[in-house]
């Protein structure tokens, strides 16, 4: 379930706000996954065509803009930002991923450890805040969008439902709209548009 909130407070909400409230303990999410089956992951998400999302990111950035790819696992997404001149920069936590990346380097760090004397118009995390557990979520959310500019946008992914499962040492949190409303906490994002 694809989820595009912008930081701006003042800005009309669709779905009304997004609040978050847990704090972090620990790391986000482990990578054992990601770096035994980094070959593999890469080949098949490569050639993935993802150009129905971005068609509803893209247009609310500014020409030659920032972009943050937050787990950016193949690359795929960020090729595709730089391919259209944006300014990209990406990290993810697996180093065998981004060991795989050719065409820019990529920092290697978890999405509470990201740091960069920069803000960005756009942060794209497409399937991979979903890694983080529902308890540590509220503190990434509140990391990544302090490195947004006012009226920036912040696009996340989730699988759909209310559950939070493990499979192959990977977590992965559901939200539906009503839970993504619920999450309550100090942040001024604001959701623009869910689907």
């Amino acid at each position: 379930m694809p989820l595009l909130v912008t930081n701006h407070p003042d800005s009309e909400s669709v779905f009304g706000k997004i609040r978050l409230k847990h704090k972090l303990s620990g790391s986000t999410m482990p990578v054992s996954y990601y770096n035994q089956n980094a070959q593999s992951f890469y080949d098949g998400t490569l050639s993935v065509d993802m150009s129905s999302l971005f068609l509803c990111f893209e247009p609310y950035l500014s020409v030659r803009g920032r972009v943050l790819d937050a787990g950016c696992g193949s690359g795929r997404d960020s090729r595709y930002f730089l391919d259209q001149g944006f300014d990209v920069f990406a990290f993810d936590a697996s180093a065998e991923l981004a060991s795989l990346l050719i065409y820019r380097p990529v920092s290697v760090c978890q999405f509470d450890k990201y740091s960069l004397e920069t803000t960005f118009d756009g942060i794209w995390a497409c399937a991979s805040l979903l890694h983080v557990p529902k308890d540590k979520l509220s503190q990434v959310f509140c990391h990544l969008s302090s490195l947004l500019k006012r009226d920036g946008l912040f696009y996340c992914s989730f699988k759909y439902g209310a559950d939070e499962v493990e499979r192959d040492g990977r977590v992965f949190s559901s939200f539906t709209e009503t839970g993504l409303e619920k999450i309550s906490a100090r942040l001024s994002l604001r959701i623009r548009e869910i689907w």
